[in-house]
Order: C-alpha cells, then structure tokens, then sequence
C-alpha cells in the first residue's frame, strides 16, 4: 500500500497518532525515499505526467525514428555536435530538476533523452572518420531504428553503456526502456556473425527473437528480486515477451499439437502473471489464447454449430472462477506453497 503525507496528516487529525509522532514519521519517510507526497506523485498517471512522457517521445523521435534524409547530409561533424549540445543540455535540465526541485518524473524522462542521443553522436563520429559502411552499407541514421543490420553494433553499444551510466547516478526505470530497444537491435545485428552468413530468412530471426526474449524475461526476473525503490524490471518484462512471445506466436510450421502446446503456453503465462504481478504476462498471455480459440474456430470446428455455445460457457466459467479468486484471493495467497512463493520477487512478499 501506499501512503501519502496527506494520509498520515488525517490520521493524526483522528488521533490514531500524536502530532509529535507524525512530524517524526514525515521526517524518516522524507530521508527514507525523498519525499512523501513526491513517492505518492510519482505512482499515479495524471495529465502532467502524460505531457513529459509525450514531450520526450517526441524529442527522441525528432532526432532519431523521424529525422529525414536531410537531416544527415549535415555531415557527421555537425550531427556529433547536434548530439553533444542536445545531451549536456538534457542532462543540465534533467540534474536541476533532480536535485534542486525533486521533480523526478520529468528529470528521469531528460535524462533518457540525453541517453538516446549516444547512437547519433557515435554514428557522427564514424562517419567524420570515413569508419562508416566499412561492415557494409548500413544506411544514413534514420534507418537505424528502421532497419537491423551489423554495421550498427557500435551505436547499440553506445547507447546501453550510455543508460548504464545513466542508472549510475539516476535511479530511473525509463532508461531502461532504452537500453532494452538497444539490446533487441543488438540481438538482430549479431546475428549474421553468429551464424556466419550475410543475410538470414525469417525462421533464423524468429528463433533469435524467441532466444533473446526469454535472456531478457531472465534477467528481468532478476532485476525484479534484486530491486527494492523503483519498478526496474517492468521494461525488460515487456520488451522481453514482446520478443519471445512474438517469435513463439510467428511460427507458420505448428501441428495442432502444437498449437495445444502453444495454447498451454499462454495459460502459464498467466498464472506468472499473478505470481510476479505484472498485467504485461496476462496481457500477452490472454492474445494467444484468444488466438488459439479464433483458430478452433475458424479451422477445427468451423462447421460445428455448438462450439460458439460451448466456448461461451468456458468464458462465463471463467468470469466466474475469476470473480471467486478476487473474493478469496488474500486466503489463497497465504496459502500458496513455499516454492511458489520463493519464485516470488520479495517487495511482493512484505
């Protein structure tokens, strides 16, 4: 649960605390994590949240998913100093906003946004020092985030040692986002080295994607039992199932055995969902059993009349079963089994 200043303020109003001990339990929760009321703010989605999220998506598409063919005809001199400007000046605003005014949300989104400005600076740098197309012809960088290719390794590295400096000295799960999208991009672009050929079919990217996936969802389980102040995990939990659950789902080559496996498959992951607490497992889990049941319906009992019926009953039974876990679910989660709990990361077991 979480509690705001102004909650504890209530309480003491209603003598379920002294005022003496109020101001000496703001003052602990202030050092603590600091800020009461700033922890509160951080955890809710309003308006103003919604405008530094969009102003910074904006900013980093400008210089990166969007920029035109123009944009790099500046040459790679240019584009290095566009790129040094940009991130002192985000990373001036985002520290001001950090230390000197506590505003988190927004500083933490400046700070990512300096971090996305490493692959233009390092592809400026290649391209001032003629090393740009030396592993091929990549491209300018607008195709960076539109095309994988091996020439763009360096700029991935950039960026992920540039978020984990970043996460250094700025706690702030966003640029996790970040590091994430580069490690994908990386997980594709290494591809061609490891299997030692210059192009790769669709099935090879499928199986890197499922591969690369499931490492993320590891190490995402990781992050979530080592982290304790902020949701560090939430980012690799969805880039890693959109890359694993997308290879899984993209397969062409299933026997209806297999797509029972597939069907299964997605069931487990809603059950981790309820273990970990991430809706992101439900999200994904709930697509592929929706997809199963269009394609019981559209290929295996396409002429049966009955299946809209009887599959309208398992969806009523499952409301129910549904509505009945929400009624008992705090006497079902004490009695789980210990290595049920143990997979449980512990900020969900305090």
């Amino acid at each position: 649960m979480r509690y705001s200043e102004g909650d504890l303020r209530l309480a003491a109003d209603a003598g379920v605390i002294s005022a003496v001990d109020l101001e000496r339990l703001v003052a602990f929760l202030s050092k603590a994590t600091g800020s009461v009321s700033n922890a509160t703010a951080t955890a809710k989605f309003n308006f103003a949240n919604l405008l530094w999220y969009a102003g910074a998506l904006i900013v980093i598409g400008s210089l990166g998913l969007f920029s035109t063919v123009a944009f790099s005809q500046m040459g790679g001199r240019a584009l290095v100093a566009c790129a040094v400007v940009y991130a002192a000046a985000f990373t001036a605003a985002g520290h001001h906003l950090w230390y000197r005014q506590n505003l988190r949300v927004p500083a933490g989104l400046l700070i990512a946004v300096a971090v996305s400005m490493a692959p233009l600076a390092v592809y400026g740098i290649q391209d001032e020092l003629g090393w740009w197309g030396r592993f091929g012809a990549p491209g300018t960088v607008h195709d960076f985030y539109v095309w994988i290719k091996g020439s763009w390794i360096f700029m991935e590295v950039a960026t992920i040692l540039a978020g984990v400096v970043a996460l250094r000295f700025f706690r702030v799960p966003f640029i996790v986002a970040i590091i994430a999208v580069a490690l994908w991009f990386m997980s594709m672009d290494l591809t061609p080295w490891l299997y030692g050929m210059a192009d790769f079919d669709w099935e090879t990217r499928r199986r890197v994607s499922v591969w690369f996936g499931l490492g993320v969802i590891v190490i995402a389980w990781v992050v979530d039992y080592r982290s304790r102040n902020g949701d560090f995990a939430f980012w690799l939990h969805l880039f890693g199932l959109m890359a694993f659950w997308g290879g899984i789902t993209a397969s062409s080559s299933a026997t209806e055995i297999g797509r029972a496996l597939y069907c299964l498959l997605n069931v487990g992951l809603l059950f981790v969902s309820v273990i970990l607490m991430r809706r992101a497992y439900a999200v994904f889990g709930t697509l592929g059993v929706t997809l199963y049941l269009g394609h019981l319906a559209d290929a295996v009992f396409k002429d049966s009349m009955m299946f809209p019926f009887a599959l309208s009953l398992i969806g009523i039974a499952v409301i129910a079963v549904g509505l009945a876990y929400h009624r008992h679910q705090a006497a079902i989660a004490a009695h789980l089994p210990e290595a049920v709990l143990r997979l449980r990361p512990d900020r969900l077991n305090t």
